[in-house]
Parts: C-alpha cells; structure tokens; sequence
C-alpha cells in the first residue's frame, strides 16, 4: 500500500464515521455525502436488502415477518459481518453517486478499546465493500481534529466522544495519545435506560424509536429552571393494549442518572491518569464534548460541576469524528502520525 498516493486529488476518498447509531460518510473535496441511521431491513426469505438507513429505520417495529430490520453495529464494533458489509457497500455506492466500480480509498473511525479481531473485521468488511485501502484512526482523535484542537502541540487536550454504542476519552498532546479510554456506555444505553425505567413504572412497553425520542425531548443529565411533561404511547403489558401515560423530565433524569455517572465517572479516571504538565493545559483549556451524546441537555454542565473544569461542546458535535478523518485526507503526515501503528500486522 502506497501511502503518499492518499494525498493527490482523488474524488473517491472517503472518511467514514461507522457509529452503532449513525453512519456518516464524508468525500474529498465535497464534505460530509451521507450521515443514515446504521440500520439495515433484510428480507429473511430471500436475503436481499431492503432498505438501508433513513429508510430503514422508519421500518422499525413495523416489518412484516419476512423482513427484519438490523442494527449491524453494537457498542461501536461490527456484531453482524455480512450486514455491515452491504450497508458498507450501499453507504459507499450512494457517496459515489451510484457509481458501482470506484475502489476509494477510506479513512474509518474506531473506538479506542476494540480488540484487534475487531479492527481487523472492520478493516475486512471496507475491503469487501470495494474499498483499495483502509485506515484506521482512533474515533476520540479524529473527533479531536474535527472539534478544531490543535492537537499536534505539545499541550494537553481532552476530548469526549459519547456515540451510540461507545464513549471515546482521550488525552491527546504533540498528536499522540497519552491515555485513552472507551466505556460502552452512550447514546443506546440511554435510550434502554429510559424504555426500561418506563416498563418498569408503568408497566408499558415502548419502542426504541419512542424511547430516544423521549430522551432528545425531555433528557437532561441536570435539571430543568421549568419542569416539562409529555405523553408517551405503547403496549400495556398486562392489558396487552394500547395505552397512553404522561411522564415528567424528572423521571426521564432518572432514569437516565446511572448511565450519565457512568461517563461521568471515566472521565474523572482519566483526568486521574493524565500527567500533572497536561493537567495544567487541561484546566485552562478544558474538556471538550464530541458526538451525539453530547447533545444531551445539561450535561456539559453535569460535567463541569463533577469535574470542576470549563466544558464545551464542539461545534459540530455529530460530525465531529467524519470531519476529523476527512481531514487526513488531504494531509498524509497527520494520518501517518495518528492512523494505528499495527493496522496492516496480523
């Protein structure tokens, strides 16, 4: 494989953020093409693809029984290989404008803690998907480069990157690593967190779309100046019918309390971890949020509170990782200093 040949003009690279909840896929020169829910609808009967993304998604809970709509990605790594590989293959296909013969070059973010088998299923399945050659960068790194720190100086950075299925903490100086950590406790657990907190209370069962709609609306990892209600719709467990009840932003936040503690708790550890010189940088600079979780309300605060350290939240915090490896695109001594070392050794 040829690295500097990654840095000429070709408007097939592309940098894909391969998120348990969200895929985005960001080309060369053009930005982020693609940004689809990582769901994939198959038909059981005859194994063909059914709908990908958006489309897909609206089929959740609501398929008929020979079509089933798949999550291929759990906690951050691949959980189903061959699904991957056709939403891979469908994902890449619709940044090339349907083109089927490009073999781009790609850029893929990963959580800092998968284990070598699973980096080489995610390289496998990009390969399968067509690609000529595959990269990979640590997630909270790429999302380090997205947010606009200036990672490559001798200064420490943190960063925290909450996705779906995993969260991504890193302490970054001189464009390296000084301590990493991935929880796989995010956006997923949230939404489990606040659709079992509701089937437990009253006794109602809600779907997954329900339960992050809930947790987008009323979630809150702080409280409220004013308190907020809603009314929620599922399927009464011991009726068996429809039902309607009205939950308040309170119990939302505590519901989702033991998931927020627990991202919480990491970064405090890595704050524990980092080297006293960084942890000066730190305090100046703070810690900065990334990914969807992020978007969370109150939680920069929630944060800020525990730690005692100046949050913000990136500008662009669902597209932070996909900009950051869109960016190594265009600048082979950055991907050379922070792709992983033992990608290519097996």
């Amino acid at each position: 494989m040829s690295f500097p040949l990654i840095s000429g003009l070709m408007s097939s690279d592309l940098a894909i953020d391969l998120g348990t909840a969200n895929t985005l896929v960001y080309a060369k020169g053009r930005g982020v093409v693609v940004s689809e829910p990582s769901i994939v609808a198959i038909n059981k009967i005859t194994n063909n693809v059914e709908a990908v993304g958006k489309d897909a998604k609206d089929m959740l809970g609501r398929t008929p029984g020979n079509i089933v709509a798949i999550r291929p990605m759990r906690d951050g790594v691949i959980a189903n290989f061959e699904v991957t590989e056709k939403m891979l293959q469908h994902f890449i296909r619709k940044a090339h404008n349907g083109r089927t013969w490009v073999s781009p070059r790609v850029v893929i973010g990963i959580p800092s803690e998968i284990t070598q088998v699973e980096r080489r299923a995610v390289e496998d399945s990009a390969y399968r998907a067509k690609a000529s050659e595959v990269y990979l960068v640590e997630e909270a790194v790429a999302a380090a480069i997205g947010a606009g720190l200036p990672i490559t100086e001798p200064y420490g950075n943190i960063v925290v990157d909450i996705g779906g299925g995993t969260t991504d903490i890193a302490v970054i100086s001189l464009g390296g690593i000084v301590y990493s950590r991935a929880v796989r406790t995010a956006g997923d657990a949230m939404d489990n967190a606040v659709a079992d907190f509701i089937k437990r209370k009253y006794n109602l069962l809600v779907g997954e779309r329900t339960a992050e709609e809930i947790k987008i609306k009323m979630g809150s990892a702080f409280p409220f100046a004013e308190s907020l209600s809603m009314e929620v719709r599922g399927r009464n467990l011991i009726e068996g019918i429809p039902r309607t009840v009205t939950i308040t932003d309170e119990e939302v936040r505590h519901a989702l309390d033991p998931t927020v503690t627990s991202i919480v708790d990491a970064v405090r550890v890595a704050l524990e971890r980092t080297p006293p010189e960084l942890s000066s940088d730190i305090i100046d600079r703070g810690i900065v949020l990334t990914g969807g979780g992020a978007l969370l309300k109150n939680l920069d605060k929630r944060l800020s509170a525990e730690t005692g350290l100046p949050v913000s939240i990136a500008e662009e915090p669902l597209t932070s990782v996909v900009l950051g490896a869109g960016k190594m695109l265009s600048d082979f001594a950055l991907l050379k200093r922070v792709k992983w070392e033992n990608t290519l050794q097996y």
